[in-house]
């Protein structure tokens, strides 16, 4: 989501120049910096940004030139006789001249205050216009960004893949192992001779149902696919959907892991952690 946009143009006699930059964040964050003369439009322009960037830290700066036009002023005359009858008695009793004491007046506080301009309605909608090509030109450097972004979860979804294929080829050793290992402790404690091997062979048909993975693996699979749909398809706004996938390919990833009791199925399970994790990280810049 991170992104530069920036467009300035002239209506009228002013020139306006609008720059706009977005961060990534699950949320839209937006800050404004807006010239008086827009003040009463500023609900449109966030309106505006709002509308089109959806989400992320977004910062928008709006420049506003003159175009060396005189800007119309006011004096306050109250204020400047409220000034002067107290400069005028002091500069009388302290023995000065008063020839200059009206340039002395108008620099004081408030004396003189710009007329608030007003833009236009019609000049809004050409202001506008500058506004969307910035976020145009923005939003052409986050498409630029989220073609790397598919990319690189599409690898880490096919990582993760890679490593179920190595799961599914250990499953079948995994139980042969069980069996081994079970049917040694017995040797070793109770004897050859002395346990039952048709009772072994239904405690351990239960005992491999309770740590039964293949139904994760499907599972596993079918969210796998799904994700890969979605980031393919057209769809404007993926992100969060993306992030509640990532979310149930986790649990069956640490379901496979809790109960796998195998070295190597753990190794493959560390490894799809591994990319789940960056998988995460780089969704959060998925709108």
């Amino acid at each position: 989501m991170t992104g530069y946009g920036r467009a300035e143009q002239t209506i009228a006699d002013k020139t306006f120049l609008v720059e706009v930059r977005s961060l990534n964040g699950k949320q839209f964050d937006l800050r404004l910096t807006i010239p008086a003369l827009l003040k009463p439009y500023e609900f449109e322009v966030r309106s505006t940004l709002s509308e089109q960037l959806e989400r992320g830290s977004v910062e928008c700066i709006i420049y506003l030139k003159q175009n060396g036009a005189a800007k119309p002023v006011s004096i306050n005359t109250d204020l400047a006789k409220g000034y002067y009858q107290p400069m005028a008695q002091l500069a009388k009793e302290l023995g000065i001249e008063t020839d200059n004491i009206l340039s002395t007046l108008l620099k004081l506080p408030e004396v003189i205050t710009p007329v608030t301009d007003v833009l236009s309605e019609e000049d809004y909608k050409g202001f506008e216009g500058i506004l969307k090509e910035a976020i145009n030109q923005l939003t052409k450097h986050r498409g630029e960004e989220g073609k790397v972004l598919e990319a690189d979860l599409q690898g880490r979804i096919k990582a993760i893949e890679e490593q179920q294929k190595v799961v599914t080829e250990l499953e079948p050793l995994r139980r042969t192992k069980i069996k081994e290992g079970l049917v040694k402790v017995l040797e070793d404690n109770v004897g050859k001779e002395n346990y039952d091997p048709n009772r072994l062979e239904q405690e351990l048909i239960y005992y491999i149902e309770k740590i039964d993975i293949s139904e994760e693996q499907v599972r596993l699979t079918n969210h796998c696919n799904y994700f890969r749909d979605i980031l393919k398809g057209k769809e404007k706004s993926k992100g969060k959907k993306l992030s509640f996938i990532l979310q149930e390919i986790g649990r069956e990833i640490n379901t496979t892991g809790s109960k796998a009791y195998d070295s190597q199925i753990q190794q493959a399970v560390i490894i799809m952690k591994d990319e789940l994790e960056k998988a995460k990280e780089q969704v959060l810049n998925v709108l």
